[in-house]
């Protein structure tokens, strides 16, 4: 699962008074008329820039590679409950066969068992698993989930976030992203 960033449109990096992405998955990104406005309303400082240029009758800028907020903004402990954040918490994968095609959510404990749509009781499953094992219990069907249902940190989200880097990444922003890139000595 790739989010596309397409290098012309010069997005900028949005990095939080601390310095660490607001996202990594999606990656906090502002496209430049964004970046623009939040640098003339002073909510932001420019950290790094690109050699590109926009002007106007009486003002020219280059355009913002990496800007971080000048208050910070305290993240959220725990992510909202929703289909793509079970997803990326169970990295897009199924967690009865492993495929990353065609998936839905699976209730482990079934709907018409009592089984509630929580954390605790959601898994990412693709079609085929999904309709294999119907209404019945795990143990029922003999198909146990990879790995127990459980309500995810914001912190544990962006971990899984950072398997899925993005297409692009400029370089100015490889200081700020720890995905397992090789660095250089």
């Amino acid at each position: 699962m790739t989010i596309h960033v397409s290098p012309q449109a010069c997005p900028a990096l949005v990095l939080n008074a601390d310095f660490r992405p607001l996202s990594y998955y999606p990656l906090s990104l502002w496209n430049w008329q964004d970046a623009i406005k939040a640098v003339c309303l002073d909510r932001v400082h420019i950290v790094s820039e690109y050699d590109k240029v926009v002007r106007s009758p009486s003002f020219e800028m280059r355009l913002p590679s990496v800007i971080s907020l000048k208050d910070y903004v305290q993240p959220a402990k725990y992510p909202a409950f929703t289909r793509f954040n079970v997803f990326l918490r169970d990295r897009f994968q199924c967690q009865y066969c492993g495929s990353r095609h065609d998936l839905t959510f699976d209730h482990v404990l079934p709907r018409s068992k009592g089984g509630r749509t929580t954390w605790e009781n959601i898994v990412a499953a693709c079609s085929p698993c999904n309709l294999r094992k119907a209404n019945r219990t795990p143990r029922e069907i003999g198909m146990i989930p990879r790995q127990k249902p459980y309500q995810p940190t914001v912190h544990d989200l962006h971990n899984n976030g950072r398997a899925f880097p993005p297409n692009y990444l400029h370089d100015s922003w490889l200081d700020y992203l720890y995905w397992d890139i090789e660095l250089e000595p």
